[in-house]
């Protein structure tokens, strides 16, 4: 396809945009995880024991991950079709009216079991437009964004998934701290979920000012006019992008899913189980919220400085020096929980967060943007990034509880985490390297009296000659 990108300033626009969108929309998600580990097992699922209600609520949880692919097909498609910015919109507003209808929802003890019924009901709307939310936030800066410096803007969309988190932990512990135990249970969690309908009011005005990116209007233009090959080409594009994508990107789709492995399973073992993990231990879930919510604001502006690495050296050993990180750092996280020294726990998950977990999801909206040709990105992203978000992110929580029902020990859950680990340092591996400018500098430094480089398979071509 041809070299386009947005103006400077269009491309701090669309950089802003995808922050704040993604920020909001994440706080609705995350609140639910959040709610999850603290609230929903006593008033959604008061008649199990408090192991097993634990468990059912971190299976409501993962209901919403269950969800998330179907979102990805849904918005990935019409994302391909019609465009990035027209599913963003529709993708917040559907997220906010999901979340405040969970924070009005009567409980067990007044409706019985429609209460736990209508939860996971809109646990799965909430799932499907996050799931149809993470690809186009991420095309709409990276695709707007030129080449050499994609890997920093690109970032800014992941930096609102974690002042996402930011903004949910804080508003729980806002919540809990302004009200006693008795009225936290009876109405103060229901305020963090009524409040992101403001939030998402806030958020839809500012995407609706965003432009369609330059790359997709340069698809639609070539397909218009019936001139353009490859990428852009109107035979190409009368396949439906999910089926062309499977056909033309199987390897990328692979790929995009291994590089999640790690990063979205062992995030989720840290956001979301160490805040039970740690009333099994005995520290406070006070310390834990508080150490997440620094954690994960020192993470969200170090997501930008990895994306800027990825520019300089390239996607690939960023992404794998997180994932090694997350290896080597997993005994060493749940054994400083288990010391139950406050400052050990801080550290545990500030290392966790900002090193290991921060360098993939840094990198990862170039890297995965740079696996597809712009006419399939927004299903290829999609259908990568959600397929693991549903098998791996949603049910992690419940592995690692069951793990440790059964152990009666942190160290099989260690073991998970280093399993995820390995198999995300196996799938970057197998990856080109994606960095349009690194590629071309290894290339350069081979020089003309090397051997010839193997021919590129058709898929690897189309990343070498997808540039935006």
């Amino acid at each position: 396809m041809a070299d386009v990108q947005g103006t400077p300033r269009e491309v701090r626009k669309a950089a802003i945009a995808s922050l704040f969108g993604s920020a909001l929309e994440w706080y609705d998600f995350f609140l639910y995880g959040t709610a999850a580990a603290l609230v929903f097992n006593s008033l959604f699922f008061p008649t199990f024991d408090p192991l097993v209600g634990t468990i059912a609520a971190f299976g409501t949880n993962a209901v919403g991950f269950l969800a998330r692919p179907l979102g990805g097909i849904v918005f990935g498609h019409f994302g391909d079709r019609i465009g990035r910015k027209s599913m963003l919109v529709t993708t917040l507003v559907i997220m906010g009216v999901a979340t405040c209808l969970i924070g009005l929802l009567p409980t067990y003890a007044t409706i019985g079991a429609w209460a736990p019924v209508l939860l996971v009901a809109l646990r799965i709307v909430q799932g499907i437009a996050v799931g149809g939310e993470w690809g186009g936030g991420v095309l709409i800066v990276s695709e707007h964004a030129p080449s050499h410096r994609r890997g920093f803007y690109s970032a800014w969309s992941q930096t609102g998934v974690g002042l996402g988190f930011v903004l949910s932990a804080s508003a729980y512990a806002l919540a809990q701290e302004v009200t006693t135990k008795e009225s936290f249970l009876a109405w103060g969690w229901r305020i963090p979920f009524v409040v992101g309908i403001l939030l998402t009011a806030v958020g839809l005005l500012i995407r609706l000012r965003i432009m369609e990116t330059p790359a997709f209007r340069a698809t639609e233009s070539e397909s218009e006019s019936g001139s353009g090959s490859g990428a852009g080409s109107g035979a190409k594009k009368s396949a439906p992008p999910l089926l062309d994508v499977i056909r033309t990107h199987p390897k990328s789709i692979l790929i995009a899913f291994g590089a999640r492995v790690a990063e979205t399973g062992a995030s989720y073992l840290f956001l979301t189980f160490s805040l039970s993990y740690a009333a099994e231990v005995g520290v406070g879930k006070g310390v834990v919220l508080a150490a997440l919510v620094v954690g994960m604001l020192f993470e969200s502006f170090a997501m930008p400085m990895f994306g800027a690495l990825s520019d300089r050296i390239g996607r690939r050993p960023v992404y794998i020096g997180g994932a090694i990180a997350v290896i080597v750092w997993a005994y060493p996280f749940f054994a400083m929980f288990d010391s139950r020294n406050p400052v050990l726990v801080f550290v545990a998950i500030f290392v966790a967060l900002v090193i290991g977990h921060g360098s993939m999801i840094g990198t990862q909206p170039a890297f995965f943007t740079e696996l597809f040709a712009s006419r399939v990105a927004y299903s290829g992203l999609a259908l990568g990034h959600e397929l693991a978000s549903m098998i791996v992110g949603g049910f992690s929580p419940i592995i690692a509880t069951a793990l440790l029902a059964w152990a009666g020990a942190s160290w099989p859950i260690a073991l998970f985490m280093i399993g995820m680990g390995a198999v995300t340092v196996f799938a970057v591996a197998a990856a080109p390297e994606t960095n349009p400018v690194v590629r071309k500098g290894l290339k350069d430094r081979k020089g003309p009296e090397r051997e010839p480089e193997e021919p590129e398979e058709p898929e690897e071509a189309e990343v070498r000659s997808r540039t935006v």
